[in-house]
C-alpha cells in the first residue's frame, strides 16, 4: 500500500506543476511591442528626414533666386544715378540752336555730345535699362507719375500728352517713373 500511496502523491505533484506557456508568451508580446515602437520611431525619423530635405531644397532655391536677383539688379542704384547724367546730356543737346549746330566751330562739340549720348544709350541697353514709352499711352501709375493735367479735345482723358522726364526700367523692374502731363476733358 505504501507504493500506491507514493504513486498517488507523485501524480498529485505532477498535477500541481506550473504551466510553461505563461512565461514563454510574455517575452514574445514584449518583443512585438518593442518592434512596433521601433518601426513607429523609424517612420517618424523618415518623415523628419524628408521634411529636412524639402526645407533644404527650399532654402537653396530661395538663395539661388536671391543671388540671381542680386546679379540682375546690382547696378540699380548706379543706373538711377546715371539717369540724371543722361537727362542733363539730353537737355544740353536740345539747348543747342540749329544755327550753332551747323557752325564749323561747334560742329565737333555737337558731334561729340551726340556720340556720348548714343554710347550712354548703348551702355544702358547692354545692362537691361530701357526707356519707357509714354506719349500717347494711357496713364499707368506703375510707370508714370502724373505731374499735371492739360485740357485736350483731341486726346482721351487719362492719355499721356507730354513727357517732362523720361522713365526707365531695368530688366522687368521700374527704375524711375516717367513724369508726364495727362489729358483731361476741356472745361
Amino acid at each position: 500500500m505504501s507504493e500506491d500511496k507514493q504513486t498517488i502523491e507523485n501524480t498529485e505533484t505532477l498535477d500541481q506543476l506550473p504551466e510553461e506557456e505563461t512565461p514563454v508568451e510574455a517575452p514574445v508580446n514584449a518583443n512585438a511591442e518593442r518592434i512596433a515602437a521601433l518601426e513607429a520611431e523609424l517612420e517618424t525619423a523618415k518623415q523628419d528626414i524628408l521634411y529636412a530635405h524639402a526645407d533644404t531644397q527650399n532654402v537653396r532655391r530661395r538663395l539661388e533666386k536671391e543671388l540671381a536677383d542680386a546679379r540682375a539688379y546690382a547696378a540699380t542704384s548706379f543706373a538711377r544715378d546715371m539717369l540724371s547724367v543722361a537727362d542733363n546730356l539730353g537737355r544740353a543737346l536740345a539747348a543747342i540752336p540749329a544755327d550753332l549746330r551747323e557752325d564749323d566751330k561747334f560742329k565737333g562739340l555737337v558731334t561729340g555730345l551726340e556720340a556720348t549720348g548714343r554710347e550712354l544709350e548703348a551702355v544702358f541697353g547692354r545692362n537691361g535699362i530701357t526707356k519707357i514709352e509714354s506719349v500717347g499711352q494711357p496713364l499707368d501709375p506703375n510707370k508714370h507719375q502724373a505731374v499735371m493735367e492739360l485740357p485736350s479735345a483731341d486726346a482721351e482723358p487719362g492719355t499721356v500728352l507730354v513727357e517732362m522726364q523720361a522713365g526707365y526700367s531695368i530688366k522687368d523692374r521700374l527704375l524711375r517713373p516717367a513724369m508726364v502731363s495727362v489729358a483731361k476733358k476741356p472745361d
